[in-house]
């Protein structure tokens, strides 16, 4: 079981990158560019596209290992407000990851807008408000766990990058991405050596 926490981060980014290329031509027909338009329906546009079964189970999947892993992790670290807190609030990204399997509606359309495109971007938006406070929390409840010192500050400065990046949006998008993606995998590569 503990395996399957390595594979949430590492399925999303290989799912993504894969259907980018194969969709390539489906998302430059909804206007994504992936340097001036990088947020363009993407990566959410790519469930649209001919193999978006792919990004949506991606969603559902990656989602519900970060769902499953936030309770673990908070046995692991231990009592505390920070790392109770913080594993809710990682409990609820993993939920609004899940979310994301909503399909989202193009940006570009004469029509009106749909239900699931709605639940779309209110996962998207409760992925945000919870992700972000998870992982300050977190950081604390690491540095304060001699096994998992080390990756309080580091966990800190990933915040400190994304933050901006995530409001910035365009090219720096893929930076928040990247950086989102690089710490849950090796939060998740932590607590399997602490495991073993």
């Amino acid at each position: 079981m503990k395996r399957i926490f390595l594979l949430g981060p590492s399925l999303f980014i290989g799912v993504g990158i894969i259907l980018t290329f194969v969709e390539y031509d489906f998302l430059i027909g909804l206007g994504w560019d992936p340097i001036s338009a990088v947020t363009t329906d993407w990566p959410s546009g790519l469930a649209l596209g001919p193999y978006g079964l792919w990004m949506s189970a991606t969603f559902i999947l990656s989602g519900f290992i970060m769902f499953i892993f936030a309770p673990r992790l908070h046995l692991d670290l231990g009592p505390g407000a920070a790392s109770q807190l913080g594993s809710i609030l990682l409990t609820v990204s993993g939920l609004a990851m899940a979310g994301l399997a909503f399909d989202v509606d193009p940006t570009f359309r004469s029509t009106p807008a749909t239900w699931h495109g709605v639940l779309h971007d209110m996962s998207f938006v409760l992925l945000g408000l919870t992700l972000l406070p998870a992982m300050i929390l977190l950081g604390k409840a690491f540095r304060d766990d001699p096994r998992w010192h080390d990756l309080g500050i580091y966990t800190w400065v990933t915040v400190a990058i994304a933050i901006p990046a995530f409001f910035l949006k365009g090219f720096a998008f893929y930076i928040f991405l990247i950086a989102f993606v690089v710490w849950n995998e090796i939060i998740a590569i932590g607590y399997y050596r602490l495991q073993r």
